[in-house]
């Protein structure tokens, strides 16, 4: 969301919810890109920028004299105060937040570092100039993470196809190495990418194709001169991300198939991580229904209590999920996560992320399973339509 005149009553609402006289802005030279695209910064924009949005009443900018550019779409109704000098800049500011008790992009101690943008010495300048500073994380999940009607469409039409094209890739895989010629990683992987263009949608990276011990690296991208063969007897996984090339929303799933009939081992660690990504959805799911506040960090701990209990929990070794905002695959709103932060802010309606606990047995073989979840009022909608309930055996 871009701040605006027509949004400006949703900004102030939520800053009223929040319980604080009001939302302080800043950047400097892209250090917090919150701000940056709340405010519209475009162009040069080399000083420091504050924006302050109140709970009642007229936003109010702070820009430095040379750099007007950054600020074309701040509405002309509001006001800035144009500063050159640092004595100026903090005299302004005081004037602004003097006795008020403000939210920025901090975060206490670090522990959502997602919305800690604000660096320690603006903290120190925006206290010294008398206010009270909290931190703006619901805020950030309101007004900027948060996904529309339209963009909830968009992200289903993406889940779906890559949904279709993870299980067609699977199946070619499996093809392959019955005809005993099996298909590279890296090859499978351009695969992907000529499917992904034929339907519509694009991606910056990825996806990662990976087969055997290359399963048990989380962030593994196959390369001709790495690649392994997809032979049966192997586990394949693939972990892809796209959006629709106009307007996207990103849909992220991670997809497990086994080339042949999979060994005990396999099925046990596959069940775990399945079971462990349910948990995470009806903890969810049960809480939204009730009406009660839950957080990222509790479907965390569900899922990691599944998956410590089957006596995997060592090898589970990061976040249950990651935000997905309007912007960012990573995105700055809520993460699942009581593992890698302290992400305890709570699931507003509009916010969205993946569910994708894993298990990486190094050297061995890796499984994980990945869906993606909005949350809408009294309710969690998880994506694709058919999650993967079995492995996916082939070949």
């Amino acid at each position: 969301m871009r701040l605006s005149e027509a949004n400006l009553n949703v900004v102030q609402a939520a800053i009223a919810e929040s319980r604080v006289d009001g939302w302080l802005l800043y950047d400097f030279r892209g250090l917090n890109p919150i701000a940056a695209e709340l405010i519209g910064v475009e162009g040069l924009a080399t000083r420091r920028i504050f924006a302050y949005m109140p709970r009642k009443g007229t936003p109010m900018g702070i820009a430095h004299a040379i750099e007007p550019g950054p600020w074309r779409h701040w509405p002309a109704a509001w006001p800035r105060t144009i500063y050159s000098g640092w004595r100026e800049l903090e005299a302004a500011l005081a004037h602004v937040v003097r006795g008020k008790t403000v939210a920025m992009e901090y975060a206490p101690g670090d522990g959502v570092p997602y919305v800690d943008r604000v660096p320690a010495g603006v903290l120190e300048m925006v206290r010294g100039a008398g206010a009270t500073v909290v931190t703006s994380a619901d805020l950030v999940s309101r007004c900027y993470a948060g996904w529309s009607s339209e963009q909830v469409t968009a992200h289903e039409r993406a889940a779906e196809k890559i949904a279709a094209i993870a299980k067609a890739a699977i199946q070619r895989a499996g093809g392959a190495a019955k005809s005993g010629t099996p298909i590279m990683e890296h090859l499978l992987q351009q695969w992907i990418l000529e499917q992904f263009d034929a339907e519509g949608l694009t991606t910056d990276h990825g996806p990662t194709v990976a087969v055997g011990a290359h399963t048990a690296d989380p962030h593994y991208e196959p390369d001709a001169a790495h690649a392994l063969p997809i032979a049966s007897g192997t586990v394949l996984l693939i972990d892809l991300f796209a959006k629709e090339k106009s307007a996207g929303i990103w849909a992220d799933q991670t997809w497990i198939g086994s080339l042949g009939t999979p060994s005990e081992r396999v099925v046990t660690v596959w069940n775990a991580v399945r079971d462990a990504r349910d948990a995470a959805i009806a903890l969810l799911s049960v809480d939204l229904a009730a009406g009660r506040a839950v957080s990222g960090a509790a479907a965390d701990r569900a899922a990691r209590k599944v998956i410590t209990d089957r006596g995997f929990g060592p090898y589970f070794t990061h976040r249950t999920g990651h935000s997905i905002d309007a912007r960012d695959l990573h995105g700055s709103g809520p993460n699942l996560d009581d593992m890698e932060t302290r992400d305890d802010r709570r699931l507003l309606p509009g916010v969205a992320f993946s569910i994708e606990p894993g298990v990486y047995l190094t050297g061995d073989f890796g499984i994980r399973s990945e869906v993606n979840a909005i949350v809408r009022p009294g309710a969690l909608h998880v994506t694709p339509a058919a999650p993967q309930r079995d492995l996916i055996v082939t070949g």
